[in-house]
């Protein structure tokens, strides 16, 4: 949110610069998120002066260029070539001296000493559009005869600077949402912390005590129909308004706040919505069909064309400003195309309403609507301020378009709104404070806040917060704003500490995957965290997934954010094309994050949710940097295989008691690996498919891997860590040759050899694999070795040769291996 300091300071006298007032903001929960000099001319006319022209004659050497001698109060008149058909002696001019920059509409040029067709030129006369101050290129600017040569244009035009603060405004603090707003808070923190500061004589709101109806020629009925959704709905009429462009004042203040002026009724209403937070709307009389407005719903799938030229089709509780024959504004949100203001209205009807936050904030999101008015309304505006606002926008009206206020304020208003009772204890204020504040400065703070002290019970108050403060309704939001004000840094720190002693299940969950984040990160991975809302499409178009299992949002922001994710692939592989665009192909990913599904029981669909989390790895590219002593290598599928079994192992998962089988080909995975604790699905190792890639745009490999990190948590829980002495007696390595099928894996031979000596045998390794010439159809060649070790003593040749003989004997009788001599 923009707010202008020049604006700003119309509401409320203090001395305060832009960078102290940046500092105030910022302490009272105002964020100031950046601070930026503005100026209604680019430039800011640095450079111009005014002049007068003391000779103008033909150029000798050009029909259409005229030599002056100008005077720009410097002494010696500078000589200026100049190319307008209008330059004559005697005017009084604005000159660009040397070194000044002219902004244009194609850009941007400095002015040189220059000679023009052999004549010397020393700056240059301008025209309105060079100067910033119009469109006009036709000729100079001819000024008024009282100007003095010399004068800054910055000051003979008064061109004043602004500075603008960006205030990232939370959602709670609607009521900081207009400069009214912010000098309001501004001025409770004066009142309090600045000796000699009153909010009562330093801040005020213009009034509108002048405002009366004219006459009533211009009746126009009003009907609430659905007082839910609209709780307030007050209306004027003003006849014979003349549509034009707003004086320069208005124009500025909007487009200081980055607002661009349309016309003197439209931008009234802009101006008046940020000066008090009242969004308002100004509709053509002449097209209020019957006189008569209805604040209704209308029929599901009803068209609607709204003020940017596009259909829309209606929901059934899209809240909606009728007349008699159809729909004139979605109500709160986005006018109409045919019952705005343009240059040929002269009768305006003044809209200005208090809307349900819940049905605006349904019908902005249903529709991809986002404006100043929404977002006020979203969040809760003051119902008390409907009235003020209309009559400051009618007068306002009143005197910049001309016109008539011709009827009465309606004002339909069945509930009126309340002030909220809070009971404050002193207490309650220490102990959610960590300090004591004096009673008198609580009060004294709860006053400038405009919260009403109503009683003061023993040890306590009891108050009435405004309306306008939606949300405010505890106790403790009470306290939070007597600290804001108050100043956290006016809380001083002791020597006390409050602690809270917890017991943690172990396994700690978030201890575990941060052992395992850092792991990964050791071994050059990035983490990434992508959107758990994604493309419904992506679900669509594959088969692995069952799309009535999808959670779909009712009202996505986007068809990119249309559901849940069921799998964190797709968001990995949206990282993986936006890094291979911007030049890094080689990656490392890794992701914790939940997937989302309908919970089914028995194949059936329940009402419920399952949110289940995952870690998900990606590798694509090379292995490693490219180095001078080392070549290029491509990652490949056993590269995302040593990572992901490294992790089972850093969580002391024993991978031999892992069951590992190969799944069948889908559209995600080209070749996928599953690793199984007995019949529960631990982690899948995949080759992304090609054809899932292609559609992506992602020219080389994708290796991921799948950890269900539920299942993994179970299996963590059975580790357990037991200490034991370094071995003081060596390892013996025997190699053995075998002749296997090939189907036999390497996770046979591991499983069988370590089932056959389960005392001596502590590391298996596959070496070499061959299958070709030499070698039978349907066979390949394994060359492994073991390494045996006794814990108490030194291996003897019998006792290695009886154990590698039970291993060889296993493997012989139980995968058909032939030992090779």
């Amino acid at each position: 949110m923009k707010i202008s300091y020049r604006w700003l300071k119309e509401y409320i006298h203090t001395d305060l610069s832009p960078e102290e007032m940046s500092g105030v903001f910022t302490s009272i929960g105002l964020e100031v998120d950046a601070l930026e000099e503005w100026c209604p001319v680019k430039g800011g006319l640095e450079g111009f002066v005014t002049g007068e022209v003391l000779t103008c004659e033909r150029h000798p050497g050009a029909d259409r260029l005229s030599v002056t001698k100008v005077n720009v109060g410097e002494g010696v008149p500078l000589n200026i070539v100049c190319g307008a058909p209008n330059v004559a002696a005697g005017q009084k001019v604005i000159v660009a001296l040397i070194g000044t920059t002219v902004y244009t509409k194609e850009g941007s040029f400095a002015i040189k000493k220059s000679k023009i067709r052999g004549i010397e030129s020393e700056g240059m006369i301008c025209a309105e559009d060079e100067l910033g101050l119009g469109n006009s290129h036709e000729g100079i600017m001819v000024l008024d005869a009282s100007a003095v040569p010399g004068t800054p244009a910055k000051s003979y035009f008064k061109i004043e600077n602004d500075c603008i603060f960006e205030i990232g405004l939370t959602p709670n603090r609607i009521d900081a949402a207009s400069h009214i707003g912010v000098a309001r808070d501004l001025a409770a923190y004066l009142e309090v912390n600045v000796p000699g500061f009153s909010k009562e004589d330093s801040y005020h709101i213009p009034p509108v005590d002048a405002f009366m109806a004219d006459n009533r020629d211009l009746p126009v009925e009003i009907v609430v129909e659905n007082t839910e959704a609209c709780p307030r709905y007050a209306g004027v009429t003003i006849s014979g308004v003349a549509v034009a462009p707003s004086p320069d004042w208005l124009q500025n203040r909007l487009r200081a706040i980055g607002l661009s002026p349309i016309n003197n009724v439209v931008d009234i209403t802009n101006f008046v919505l940020h000066e008090t937070a009242q969004p308002l709307h100004a509709f053509d009389v002449a097209q209020i069909k019957g006189g008569k407005v209805t604040v209704k719903t209308l029929p599901e799938g009803t068209s609607f064309i709204t003020l940017d030229g596009v259909e829309r089709k209606l929901a059934g509780d899209d809240l909606m400003i009728c007349h008699a024959q159809g729909g004139m504004c979605i109500g709160g949100v986005f006018g109409g195309l045919a019952s705005g203001i343009t240059s040929q209205t002269t009768d305006v009807f003044l809209e200005s309403a208090c809307f349900n936050p819940v049905y605006i904030r349904r019908t902005a999101r249903r529709h991809g609507l986002n404006t100043d008015a929404s977002f006020r309304f979203e969040r809760g505006i003051d119902p008390l301020n409907t009235v003020y606002a209309l009559k400051r926008a009618a007068l306002l009206i009143k005197e910049i378009a001309g016109g008539s206020i011709s009827s009465e304020i309606i004002d339909i208003h069945p509930h009126p709104a309340i002030a909220f009772p809070v009971h404050l204890d002193f207490s309650r204020i220490r102990k959610l404070t960590g300090t004591d504040i004096e009673a008198a400065i609580i009060e004294k703070i709860l006053a400038a806040l405009e919260i009403k002290i109503v009683g003061r019970p023993d040890n306590g108050l009891n108050v009435e917060v405004p309306p306008y403060r939606v949300d405010v309704r505890r106790e403790a939001d009470v306290v939070e704003e007597i600290l804001r004000i108050y100043g956290y840094n006016n809380v001083q720190f002791n020597n006390e500490i409050y602690s809270t002693l917890s017991y943690a299940h172990k396994p700690e969950p978030e201890k575990v995957i941060n052992t395992v984040g850092n792991f990964l990160s050791s071994c050059g991975f990035n983490e990434i965290i992508s959107n758990s809302l994604t493309k419904t499409a992506y679900y669509q178009l594959s088969t692995v997934f069952d799309s009535a299992k999808g959670v779909n949002i009712l009202n996505p922001l986007s068809q990119d954010l249309g559901c849940m994710r069921q799998t964190l692939l797709y968001g990995g592989l949206e990282a993986i094309l936006y890094n291979a665009n911007h030049r890094h192909p080689d990656l490392k990913l890794y992701e914790f994050g939940n997937c989302y599904t309908k919970e089914t029981r028995e194949g059936q669909l329940l009402e419920g949710f399952s949110e289940e989390k995952h870690l998900a790895m990606f590798i694509t590219g090379a292995k490693q940097p490219e180095n001078w002593n080392t070549p290029l290598q491509p990652a490949d599928f056993y590269t995302m295989k040593a990572h992901a079994e490294n992790v089972l192992k850093r969580l002391g998962i024993d991978l031999r008691s892992l069951n590992l089988t190969e799944a069948a080909t889908n559209d995600l995975f080209s070749e996928n690996l599953i690793y199984s604790d007995k019949d529960t699905l631990l982690l899948e190792v995949a080759v992304v498919n090609p054809h899932l890639l292609k559609r992506f745009d992602i020219k080389s490999p994708v290796y991921y891997a799948d950890f269900r990190w539920n299942a993994v948590m179970n299996a963590v829980k059975r580790v357990k860590i037991a200490y034991r002495e370094l071995p003081r007696f060596p390892e013996v390595r025997r190699d053995l040759s075998l002749l296997v099928n090939s189907q036999t894996t390497f996770a046979d031979i591991c499983r069988i050899a370590a089932a056959a000596e389960q005392k001596l045998l502590k590391h298996i390794n596959l070496f070499d694999v061959y299958e070709g010439e030499k070698i039978a159809e349907h066979k390949k060649s394994y060359a492994v070795s073991f390494i045996l070790q006794d814990m108490r003593q030194t291996l003897t040749d019998q006792q290695i040769d009886r154990a590698m003989q039970r291993i060889a004997g296993a493997l012989e009788k139980e995968a058909g291996a032939q030992v090779r001599q």
